[in-house]
């Protein structure tokens, strides 16, 4: 005899729960029957384990042709190897409920015991809730007993034999959903965490799914940290994966092409302005996951580099500027080190300067909002003070940012040669899984 504990949900037919327990030889049965019903007062499936003399009608259509034992009985099951949950038959929630407590004192009494659910019989609503209870359980079983049918109702008697149910796939999507999940609010790193916890699947395609999740989210994770570089090499190793779908591809190449950008040597024309929309992008992630003060923080970056970057592009440097470079209305003296370096609001008077009418003239309308903005900013415990920035601070720099910075900002960059901006990270998986 096995050490197998047999989980069966009775309907009204009997053949197949004998089939089981046939082939299965189990140390132990668990049923779950319906009791009487509460509204015809007719008896439920119960009968058919617990009923005394010849509970087990077999029909033909309407006609009962036959009466036999319960089904214990028919089976050679001593009083020891069975027990019975009597189950409502159509309360999915209390279902659920009643046969994971009936399944969790069978953990407790045969704890080295492998356990099988058979899902044949009983009301719809059994099936579906053995088969819930199983799946949440790594170690359950799935069996069904089938064989060849003469009408749309049942399997022939006789003809029956058990078949085991794959479920690792439905395991493992279910195991990783909380994890991919992450993804819509960016939380990469969280995801990549959780899915190392996953254990790999014996099935090789399985298998490749969960390592290609674990691998994104890694690249992901490296991305919105902004380490281009790791994210670069980590993504490469899915390319070919990744781009042989149409689908899947559509929403790949982008996000490759960004990162080739973002990678690129440091005296490529394109890097930089990259780098500065990909900090506009990450700005926006903190955003969307409230931490307002890390997104303003950013968004104050952007300002200050986007300003770096054009003086640069005229051979300026704010760090280390000379004193022809600097106009008589600035007055930017020497540190103690002899350098005149100056910050982000005299950056953009001397962008205005330098730079000609485009920059001039976001400087002139701009340069009022600007210092609305950075004085909320410098309130920041990440600035200069001690308060948080808020959800509406946010929202009002931000959209001062997308209607008068982003916009010299792509102008700017194509010029430089970045023609296509790249998308916003994922959100949802970018595979079929």
């Amino acid at each position: 005899m096995s050490t197998t504990i047999l989980l069966c949900t009775v309907g009204g037919s009997h053949q197949p729960i004998l089939t089981a327990i046939r082939e299965r030889e189990p140390a132990f049965v668990q049923f779950f029957a319906t009791g009487t019903d509460a509204t015809t007062g007719r008896p439920g499936s119960i009968t058919t384990i617990t009923g005394k003399g010849t509970p087990v009608e077999v029909r033909r259509g309407a006609e009962i042709i036959e009466r036999l034992a319960n089904i214990p009985t028919q089976a050679g099951l001593a009083a020891e190897r069975f027990g019975v949950e009597e189950v409502p038959a159509d309360d999915l929630d209390q279902t659920v409920t009643l046969m994971a407590k009936a399944i969790a004192a069978l953990r407790q009494r045969f704890p080295d015991a492998a356990l099988v659910a058979d899902y044949t019989g009983g009301t719809k609503t059994m099936t579906a809730a053995l088969v819930m209870v199983a799946l949440e359980a790594d170690d359950i079983g799935l069996q069904v007993i089938t064989g060849p049918r003469a009408d749309l109702l049942k399997v022939s008697d006789g003809s029956q034999a058990e078949l085991p149910i794959s479920v690792e796939g439905i395991r493992l999507r279910r195991a990783m959903h909380p994890f991919i999940a992450a993804w819509a609010r960016f939380a990469y790193g969280e995801s990549a965490d959780g899915l190392d916890r996953i254990p790999l699947p014996g099935d090789g395609t399985l298998r490749a799914d969960l390592l290609l999740a674990r691998g994104l989210s890694r690249a992901f994770d490296a991305w919105d940290r902004f380490d281009h570089t790791a994210a670069n090499e980590q993504l490469e190793l899915y390319r070919q994966r990744l781009c042989k779908d149409a689908a899947t591809s559509q929403g790949m190449i982008p996000l490759f092409a960004a990162l080739k950008q973002l990678s690129a040597e440091a005296d490529s024309p394109q890097r930089t302005p990259a780098r500065l929309w990909d900090l506009w992008l990450n700005a926006q992630r903190r955003a969307a996951q409230g931490r307002y003060d890390d997104a303003v923080a950013r968004a104050y970056r952007l300002l200050e580099w986007t300003a770096q970057w054009l003086l640069a592009g005229k051979g300026i440097d704010t760090g280390d500027l000379r004193a022809e470079q600097i106009p008589d209305a600035l007055h930017i003296a020497a540190n103690p080190d002899g350098k005149r370096q100056t910050g982000l609001r005299n950056a953009w008077e001397l962008a205005a300067h330098h730079l000609g009418a485009e920059v001039s003239a976001f400087v002139e309308a701009e340069r009022s909002h600007m210092l609305d903005h950075l004085k909320k900013r410098n309130y920041s415990i990440l600035a200069h003070g001690e308060q948080p920035i808020a959800r509406g601070d946010w929202l009002a720099f931000s959209g001062w940012i997308e209607a008068a910075l982003i916009p010299l900002l792509q102008t700017q960059a194509a010029r430089a040669g970045l023609k296509r901006l790249a998308p916003q990270l994922p959100q949802q998986p970018l595979w079929p899984y």
